[in-house]
């Protein structure tokens, strides 16, 4: 789990997913609470804004304990779910409110009846692996709310 709190990973997956042309503005370790409307879920993922996309992707694959052996989480992803490249003009209506220990709970409802449901942590982890987290958390904050979002 530690690993994910670590900011070149972040990019390297986040990079993944940057439109050609585009430049990643900020990044952040996150959770999922849901993915669609009927669909909760509690996955770790990265965050990233550019000019005109967000993006959300997985920061690691998905796997569970069965008895002493690792074996992959074979369920749908966030990107098989709805996607992990959202231009900014597809989010219809963003609420952002506060969350439990200073987290933002971000309900972004997109064109085509998606829906993603997101935690923006206000710490990353112990240590020093994301040291820009509070400035680009605000960041992403900044964008979404400037999406004719509700508060």
């Amino acid at each position: 789990m530690s690993g994910v709190f670590d900011e070149k990973k972040m990019l390297q997956v986040l990079g993944e997913f940057i439109p050609d042309g585009e430049t990643l503005l900020a990044g952040i370790h996150g959770n999922t609470l849901q993915v669609n409307k009927k669909k909760s879920s509690n996955f770790d993922v990265y965050v990233g804004i550019t000019e005109r996309y967000l993006l959300v992707a997985e920061c690691e694959e998905r796997e569970y304990l069965d008895g002493f052996e690792l074996i992959a989480d074979l369920r749908n992803t966030v990107e098989e779910d709805i996607g992990a490249c959202f231009p900014l003009t597809d989010i219809q209506r963003c609420i952002i409110k506060k969350g439990f220990m200073g987290a933002t709970h971000c309900s972004i409802t997109l064109t085509g009846d998606r829906f993603l449901k997101l935690q923006l942590p206000k710490l990353a982890g112990l240590g020093n692996g994301m040291p820009h987290h509070a400035e680009y958390r605000e960041k992403v904050i900044a964008c979404l709310s400037a999406l004719n979002c509700e508060h």
